[in-house]
């Protein structure tokens, strides 16, 4: 995590002080569930909770350096400050049980937070369809004008995808919202399954269904994957964004501030910046993909081969996320739409772009699909290569003028038809 991509509320989530803090919270909802089993005294938890003990992380970290064990290094901070009492902490437990089950917590939380950065998206996305649903513009497929759409229709594309990232995000974080206090092996050899579950009820997980040292780190490879395609969902957008942005095309921009500036070199330049950095972001968000794949794999029991690697790109990536979904959803509030441009853009093929539907009338008349085929084609190509009108030359066509009056043809035409569909395609994404 850097500041420049992170926000405070993700910083503060992933700082050295919340992480302590969770796992003075899970050592404490132990010995809640352990004094209930009749384990350790009772009131030993509210003792240590009046306490009120302020962690202090460079002491933590100085411990650490002799003990070179985390876990360890807390639990020696935490007697120092609190005394007697904390002799009954982590009774029957083993480090895995404070980290996985303090995992656990933190990724609930960053959940709620991107989610929450997912709500903003879906209104901007959801606002701007519905705004654009009747503004024509030509679609594309590999670059080149294709059929009309609406940039409406464009937008609900994009509003769907992230609605579905948001759902995948949804099931991951039931996916990931468990935690252990099942020992060393995960046997509850000094406990019991009814302590474990007590104690995680109240931190807001479920048991691990069968643990070994650690939860099992398919469930964190799920979250990992369901960062990676929001992600590619924000880049999609992005790279749209980007393409309407150029020069050759014109049909909508980043919002330029007033003040800002484009280039060291060139005052005229208004690049868009903004999508290009969520392109770059992305790449780092789908990077954690591969090593939470690569931690599923542990020997045995357990090792520590995961440890590492998840506490770099867990921060990372979920911090990174939630800076692009705010990013993402500011650009889609505020996008320029150049509506007028749009439909120049549609108009410079010259109506080549009702071949289909003149093709599929010469199919209704009887011709068989194939010839159809070409015999609008050769039309299109002269078209194409500045030969006339499309549908000037269609009209002229002997062969085609034999099939269609020129009152069909002229139907064949009609933009109007093409996007009839344009508000019921908006109305389903936003009502899903």
């Amino acid at each position: 995590m850097i500041p420049r991509y992170s926000l405070p509320e993700f910083t503060e989530l992933w700082s050295d002080c919340t992480r302590y803090g969770i796992w003075l919270e899970v050592e404490l909802a132990g010995c809640d569930a352990m004094e209930q089993a009749g384990l350790v005294p009772r009131g030993t938890a509210d003792k240590l909770r009046a306490m009120k003990l302020e962690l202090d992380p460079a002491r933590i970290e100085e411990i650490e350096r002799t003990t070179r064990h985390d876990v360890i290094a807390f639990l020696t901070h935490v007697e120092q400050l609190a005394g007697e009492p904390a002799r009954w902490l982590h009774r029957g437990m083993t480090s895995s049980d404070v980290l996985d089950t303090s995992l656990g917590v933190q990724l609930v939380r960053v959940c709620e937070l991107l989610l929450k950065q997912c709500d903003r998206l879906i209104q901007a996305l959801s606002r701007r369809a519905a705004e654009h649903v009747a503004t024509p513009m030509i679609g594309r497929s590999h670059g080149i004008h294709a059929e009309p759409v609406t940039f409406g229709v464009v937008l609900a594309g994009h509003l769907v995808e992230i609605k579905r990232g948001k759902q995948r995000l949804e099931r991951a974080k039931q996916e990931i919202a468990v935690g252990k206090l099942a020992g060393a092996v995960g046997t509850y050899a000094h406990l019991a399954p009814q302590i474990e579950a007590r104690a995680l009820a109240s931190l807001g997980l479920m048991p691990e269904t069968v643990a070994t040292q650690v939860v099992a780190r398919d469930r964190h490879a799920a979250f990992a994957a369901a960062l990676a395609l929001l992600a590619a969902g924000i880049e999609r957008l992005a790279t749209n964004v980007r393409h309407w942005q150029r020069t050759e095309v014109g049909e909508a921009e980043e919002r330029f501030a007033r003040g800002q500036k484009g280039s060291s070199a060139m005052p005229h330049k208004r690049n868009p910046i903004l999508s290009e950095n969520l392109c770059g972001l992305a790449r780092v968000v789908r990077s954690c993909l591969a090593p939470a794949l690569e931690n599923v794999a542990l020997w045995h029991e357990r090792d520590i081969s995961h440890s590492s690697a998840e506490r770099m790109f867990l921060p990372d990536a979920t911090s990174t996320l939630g800076f692009m979904l705010e990013r993402a959803a500011g650009i889609v509030e505020g996008l320029v739409v150049y509506a007028e441009r749009m439909r120049q853009n549609l108009d410079r093929s010259g109506g080549l772009f009702f071949s289909e539907g003149v093709m599929l009338a010469l199919i209704g008349k009887g011709v068989a699909r194939q010839h159809a085929y070409e015999m609008v084609q050769r039309s299109a190509m002269r078209s194409f290569e500045g030969g006339g009108r499309f549908q000037d030359l269609l009209a002229a066509d002997p062969e085609l003028g034999t099939l269609l009056a020129p009152e069909e043809l002229a139907r064949c035409f009609d933009l109007e038809h093409a996007l009839r569909w344009a508000k019921e395609i908006v109305d389903r994404a936003i009502q899903q």
